[in-house]
């Protein structure tokens, strides 16, 4: 049997043709827009922490491994004792540095990552993303980003010519220019990736830094990029205290810090828009409670206790909130399951909301669990019950007489 307090809710939820069933819409739908708004913002914010963090982790290593004065001079010593780490699935000694890069005429000023040909592909996913050519950095050969290849207006076989930073540094020689062969172009989808990386053989790069021997870092992947801590601990006991381990977590810190702040700002200002759209059930509720102020007197003076009364009006707004958060979840996962048809619409209405050339990703990225709609629902709820409480006890506490005198 239907509680009597709920029954009356639901009684005064019924539609009706009055300006009472109006409001209540309207608070509705001010929920629904409050919750799908905050679902929506927050699934795009971990999506671009998600696809950052996936792109980074395909390009970047899990662990760099550093000598504390700049060369690595050991590194095929150091890259055996790490590769007998257990959970390491590759290492490689690499070098980077900035060069000048041109091709027939047009320059740029890519970063060269230097890398063991035989070991290359045990540390970096760039062979999975080849667009054309191939994975190839033998034989003075190199691979350059798709964002980098199309400024440049090169193609997979032209030659080009790389010249050292040693002619800036060093004034009193000159340094003849590396020509090297593109053999292929790579599409990481990341503006920061694609537009300024080029990579060749480590004979190269030593080459072009001024190297005999030595590199910058060791390169080391592992099975498990998320227990970076537990893999640098075991790397660094294997390597001794002479090196420095670095996790891809520390590389890139201020980015994820920014994201993470970022996303924790968002969460408080579209919080600050749910809970004014939770007032307006507030305001229903009271507009409720002034109209049927006859009927609540009466209700009264047959002996209904106040606290029925009180959880009738408490059922009523929870009521709204609950219509109003399911729709709103529904609403927010429609539209994040057809964001990239909206995007396309958008930019057929020669709207560009999402360049990459600003945001350096090629899509909008989004994420969601059951437990981040989960903890939404259940904020939003027990603001929309706290909302309620104020009216309902309003209501609750009228006096019968002074109602009943209103009629």
């Amino acid at each position: 049997m239907v509680p009597f307090s709920l029954y009356l809710a639901l009684k005064y939820l019924r539609p009706q043709r009055s300006f009472i069933s109006v409001v209540t819409v309207i608070s509705v739908v001010g929920v629904l827009l409050g919750v799908a708004i905050l679902l929506i913002v927050l699934s795009v914010m971990t999506g671009f922490d998600n696809m950052w963090r996936t792109k980074i982790l395909s390009f970047k290593p899990h662990l760099m491994i550093t000598a504390p004065y700049g060369v690595l001079e050991d590194e095929d010593a150091i890259c055996e004792k790490v590769a007998k780490v257990p959970g390491i699935t590759g290492v490689s000694p690499a070098i980077e540095t900035r060069i000048l890069l041109q091709v027939d005429g047009r320059t740029a000023a890519p970063i060269v990552v230097g890398l063991d040909p035989a070991r290359a592909s045990s540390v970096t996913r760039i062979p999975e993303h080849m667009t054309s050519g191939h994975f190839y950095l033998e034989d003075r050969r190199a691979i350059l980003g798709a964002d980098l290849a199309f400024s440049m207006q090169a193609a997979v076989g032209d030659t080009m010519l790389a010249y050292s930073p040693l002619n800036v540094l060093d004034r009193d020689e000159l340094y003849l220019p590396e020509e090297l062969e593109l053999s292929g172009i790579f599409n990481m989808g990341m503006r920061d990736f694609d537009g300024s990386f080029l990579l060749t053989s480590l004979d190269v790069a030593r080459d072009l830094v001024g190297l005999e021997t030595g590199v910058h870092a060791i390169y080391v992947m592992t099975d498990d990029a998320f227990r970076f801590a537990e893999y640098a601990q075991r790397v660094q006991a294997a390597i001794g205290p002479d090196y420095m381990v670095r996790t891809w977590r520390e590389v890139d810190s201020v980015l994820f810090e920014a994201l993470s702040h970022e996303k924790t700002m968002m969460f408080l200002l579209l919080v600050f828009i749910t809970i004014v759209a939770i007032f307006c059930v507030t305001n229903t509720l009271i507009v409720i409670t002034v109209q049927k102020t006859n009927e609540i007197g009466l209700l009264k003076a047959l002996g209904f206790p106040s606290g029925k009364i009180m959880a009738a009006f408490v059922w009523h707004g929870w009521i709204q909130c609950l219509l109003g958060t399911l729709s709103g979840i529904g609403v927010g996962l429609l539209v994040l399951h057809n964001l990239p048809n909206l995007v396309e619409l958008l930019r057929h209405m020669n709207v560009e909301v999402f360049p990459k050339e600003i945001y350096g990703l090629s899509e909008i990225p989004w994420s969601t669990s059951p437990g981040e709609i989960f903890r939404i629902a259940l904020f939003v709820l027990v603001f929309c019950t706290l909302s309620s409480v104020l009216p309902a006890y309003r209501a609750a506490r009228l006096d019968p007489v002074e109602a009943l005198r209103n009629e």
